[in-house]
């Protein structure tokens, strides 16, 4: 279908549209700081046609110009009010790498242009829309607000900020997937309930001034408490943190001198026939046309041809926010809802034939982790997985195996991927290898991507993640699979440096793992204090919040970058960082010239000649070795919440000239 037939299966975007589509006031108008991409991966398309399914009228109005109210009346004042989301990104994360650098492109803006939209885009985005109007309902959402809606540790400003709510003029809060919650605030304004009257619906904050009506609520200390004091801080969170559950989270209420910030239950996850619904709806699937013209927008590339196949996640890491945005029980759609979108994408006229990933946060979670989660909901005070896995769990591929297996029968559909990352302690903990086997054989390509994170068992204690020995058993069960499978595959481990807990030592312990591997990651990964993990309450804290127990934080910005270095020592950039780091951890046994040394010394004694550490000394030296290998250990910058920053480099470039992901720089042993 061209482009120009397309713009009117879009939500309006302008007065234009309107009168195209004979609406003279639209119920909502949606103001996002993304571009307008009509695809079920971007959030503002989702709640959108949720609402337009319903009988709703709503209109999108994509990073409006901050500096000027005029911005957010180009469709006028909506009947019912406006939907406020900073875009699939905290605008911040969006905006700055961890070490506090703006970054150069916005995937989620027309040609990857920076600057298109505020910092804390939530707050400027409301009141603007409170300065044009001043009584119109106005409910914020998405990830910034989501993971704003109490008091949080702000990386960026080094300081506790209030809950988002008090500072951004909006009515609400819709947190979470807000599927359920949004149509239910709609239907309550609908029938002329005033916004300051919805306290009742899940999923949502909302503000009082009446602490008696407030029913049946754990209250939370109050925030000039919690801003000063980093224990009262870390107690605060882990209440938060332990009420994140549909059934058994109870209602919070945070205050703010005579005004409550209350925070009702979350709400309840979807069933799969709402799952199916959702991602049936009738969207585009692409950018909207006004962006052609510069390109369209980056970020779809890499949704474009991959599936949605569940939400949530039982998983549990310490920096990741999925905990607090999207809960641990596991929600999928069925079978026939994933096909029929696959079908759907094979007509495609870019279509090459394969589909990218079929997964979601974790690809290989396909329900919840057991029973009673339905009905009960998860454990507050357990894992899943950590620190081993629950007697209770249900490891069971069979379903996603179907599914796999299904997708690779379809016309046109030559290669199946999975590359939302596999959780390899519960495929071990699967008493079957039948998933094992078909994923070695025919969804990974040359490379499988996993992140055991670390060696360390402190600072993997610290991360919510297995011992080392559950990822080197792993390893080894690989390498034995793809050779019963008749292939030659990698193994790709996602490793962060700096995450809370992780002292010069571990992160020395961190290179010499690398050094027996044989290769080094062409990317690092430094920890990123995202709102709302319990790793950044940590951060900030220096406590443990489940446990209370002080944690180690490294803070300096040159010891964590000696931290880095380690994980890169081969670079000659790296040298004198290395150097140092190795003297502070008392390690310099690893400066010399055998095979178990990390770097060569500068100068030494004998022929008169300095080295320099990038040359080759004369004498009888082994050459790094030259075994084959593949390695890419960074994740794109801003890809996902509970990732942040990579830091590369160009590395070597075998002669050949085609380039290595990993270059193999220790004989094996």
């Amino acid at each position: 279908m061209r482009r120009y037939e397309m713009k009117n299966r879009f939500l309006p975007v302008s007065k234009e549209d309107m009168k195209e589509r004979k609406i003279e006031q639209l119920d909502f108008v949606y103001v996002t700081g993304d571009a307008y991409v009509d695809h079920p991966s971007f959030g503002h398309a989702i709640i959108g046609r949720l609402l337009e399914s319903r009988g709703y009228t709503v209109g999108m109005i994509p990073q409006p110009d901050w500096k000027t109210k005029e911005s957010v009346m180009a469709l006028g004042r909506p009947r019912l009010g406006f939907l406020v989301s900073g875009g699939n990104m905290d605008s911040m994360v969006n905006h700055y790498s961890v070490s506090k650098k703006h970054r150069q492109k916005d995937s989620y803006t027309p040609g990857g242009e920076m600057g298109r939209r505020p910092d804390y885009a939530v707050v400027v985005y409301c009141n603007l829309i409170r300065q044009a109007y001043k009584d119109v309902p106005i409910i914020a959402g998405g990830i910034e607000a989501s993971l704003r809606r109490l008091s949080h540790y702000d990386y960026w400003s080094d300081s506790v900020k209030r809950s988002v709510l008090m500072d951004c003029g909006a009515d609400l809060i819709s947190y979470g997937m807000g599927e359920h919650s949004i149509v239910e605030i709609a239907d309550a304004l609908q029938a002329g309930i005033a916004v300051k009257d919805i306290t009742f619906v899940n999923g949502t904050c909302y503000k009082t001034k009446r602490p008696e009506e407030i029913y049946d609520a754990v209250f939370l200390p109050d925030y000039e408490q919690v801003r000063s004091e980093k224990q009262i801080y870390a107690e605060s969170f882990a209440v938060q943190y332990r009420n994140t559950d549909p059934f058994s989270g109870k209602r919070l209420a945070e205050p703010y001198g005579t005004v409550y910030v209350v925070q009702n239950p979350p709400a309840k996850p979807l069933t799969q026939q709402e799952m199916d619904d959702v991602y049936a709806l009738p969207y585009c699937r692409t950018w909207h046309p006004l962006y052609d013209a510069a390109g369209g927008i980056p970020a779809i590339s890499e949704v474009k041809f991959s599936l949605v196949s569940n939400r949530g996640c039982f998983g549990g890491c310490n920096f990741c926010a999925l905990t607090m945005h999207q809960g641990r029980i596991v929600q999928t759609r069925s079978h026939a809802s994933i096909l029929a979108e696959a079908r759907q994408m094979t007509e495609d006229p870019e279509f090459k034939g394969y589909i990218h990933d079929v997964g979601g946060p974790t690809a290989n979670f396909r329900h919840p982790s057991c029973e009673k989660q339905l009905t009960k909901g998860v454990c507050q005070n357990r894992q899943c997985l950590f620190p081993k896995p629950c007697p209770n769990l249900n490891a069971d591929h069979r379903d996603y195996v179907e599914l796999l297996r299904s997708l690779r029968k379809l016309p046109k559909v030559k290669k199946v991927f999975i590359r939302s990352g596999i959780r390899f302690d519960y495929l071990l903990a699967d008493p079957s290898d039948v998933f094992f086997r078909e994923l070695v054989k025919y969804h990974v390509s040359g490379q499988l991507k996993v992140a055991p994170e670390h060696v360390s068992n402190r600072v993997l204690a610290m991360m919510g993640k297995p011992e080392h020995a559950v990822y080197m058993k792993f390893s080894e069960r690989y390498k034995k699979m793809n050779e019963a499978c008749g292939q030659n595959q990698f193994l790709v481990p996602y490793l962060m440096s700096s995450h809370p807990g992780c002292t010069m030592e571990d992160a020395v312990e961190l290179a010499c793992f690398l050094r027996d591997l044989g290769y080094m990651p062409e990317q690092v990964q430094d920890f990123y204090p995202t709102p709302a993990t319990v790793s950044t309450c940590m951060y900030y804290t220096g406590l443990d919040p489940r446990t209370m127990q002080p944690v180690y934080v490294e803070k300096n910005p040159h010891r964590k970058a000696l931290q880095r270095a380690l994980i890169q020592y081969r670079r000659p950039e790296n040298y004198e960082l290395v150097q140092e780091a190795l003297r502070i951890a008392g390690r310099t046994d690893l400066i010399g010239f055998g095979p178990e040394c990390l770097i060569r010394p500068r100068q030494f004694a004998g022929n008169g000649r300095g080295w320099t550490g990038t040359q080759k000394p004369s004498g009888s030296y082994k050459k790094a070795g030259s075994g084959r290998s593949s390695h890419n250990g960074g994740r794109i910058a801003g890809a996902d919440h509970r990732r942040g920053e990579t830091h590369s480099g160009q590395g070597n470039r075998p002669t050949s000239g085609k380039k290595k992901t990993i270059r193999n720089v220790h004989k094996k042993k």
